[in-house]
């Protein structure tokens, strides 16, 4: 049975009186699940990066319920802010712009832009909106580990350490939003995710792509992020099965992220066959390489994606997750 989108009174009350009293609450949202906290409250802000391990010079994002309160945490919304946000909110789409005064530095790292959303899970806007406020929120996960989509993924990395767990079900998306900065004149995606390039083009004209050296930090944007704990590497498509085989056939059991079935049967090989469709197989990625990081492998493969801008998101969440395994660490196949 699928879970609800929505909370019960109950739950909801719970997570309300769990955020004002400065605590920390995992909620749901269409991309990832969250860890929020009041963003108004620096000690329960604290919480967040304690919890997650995570470096306080990486910002948090602020989640709203409405665009109508984002002059409460931007002291300027420049007009390219203003039609994404009209055209992309509620939804996987996080604006990056310049700090109102009263934002606190421990959710900016110290700079002088804030990140903001507003997400569009209805178990996500019924929270924000019982709050009243602004939650912060990074994913609910252990810094640089795999994104949660589902309550259990939450449960498994913090297990009694979080005391509230709003269940939303599984993430409509599962890959993190969209990142843009919109700071003077310029407009420029940091982070790639469901809405594109290309879509963000056609309701602004003019968008760079990536980080300049002047850029903001934001989420996810390290070199090496999203990784399970077991060593990953990306395999051309033609080059995947004659690996594993080899690794198999030499005793090494080895986890398989692909976008077809296997050929042939190897005894130390877990084969997942994720399809072809950039939507399930982005839906589907952090609940795969978490089945399969505990599948007792040495490594994983994972085929390397299509060159498609709808699949800039998963191909940015791969290659930081094979950065994060280092060289040595995979094990090399004969040629």
């Amino acid at each position: 049975m699928a879970k609800p989108v929505r909370a019960t009174q109950v739950e909801l009350d719970n997570a309300v009186q769990a955020l004002r009293a400065g605590e920390v609450v995992a909620f749901p949202t269409e991309t990832v699940y969250g860890l929020g906290a009041n963003a108004q409250h620096e000690a329960a802000v604290a919480k967040i990066f304690a919890l997650k391990g995570r470096p306080a010079s990486h910002p948090l994002i602020v989640h709203l319920d409405s665009a109508r309160y984002l002059h409460r945490w931007a002291r300027e919304v420049p007009e390219a802010a203003q039609k994404l946000a009209a055209r992309f909110w509620p939804g996987p789409l996080t604006l990056v712009l310049p700090r109102a005064s009263n934002v606190l530095d421990l959710i900016t790292g110290g700079q002088d832009t804030v990140a903001v959303r507003v997400p569009a899970h209805p178990m996500a806007q019924q929270l924000l909106t019982a709050f009243g406020g602004g939650i912060a929120a990074p994913s609910a996960n252990r810094y640089g580990h795999v994104s949660p989509t589902r309550a259990d993924h939450v449960r498994d990395e913090f297990g009694d350490a979080l005391g509230v767990v709003l269940d939303g079900g599984e993430c409509k998306l599962g890959l993190e939003s969209t990142i843009v900065a919109c700071v003077g004149d310029s407009v420029r995606m940091l982070r790639p995710g469901q809405i594109t390039l290309s879509q963000l083009r056609r309701e602004v004209g003019e968008v760079h792509s990536g980080a300049a050296e002047d850029s903001p930090r934001v989420p996810g944007s390290t070199l090496a992020h999203y990784a399970p704990a077991t060593p990953l590497r990306l395999v051309e498509g033609g080059q995947i099965e004659r690996l594993a085989a080899e690794l198999s056939a030499a005793g090494q059991r080895v986890g398989v992220l692909a976008q077809r079935p296997p050929v042939g049967t190897y005894r130390h090989v877990t084969w997942v066959n994720a399809g072809t469709r950039v939507e399930a197989f982005g839906h589907d990625l952090y609940t795969h390489l978490r089945a399969l990081d505990k599948a007792g492998a040495s490594c994983l493969l994972v085929q390397e994606v299509p060159a498609d801008e709808r699949w800039d998101a998963v191909r940015d969440r791969l290659s930081r997750a094979a950065a994060s395994t280092g060289e040595l660490a995979v094990p090399e196949a004969s040629s």
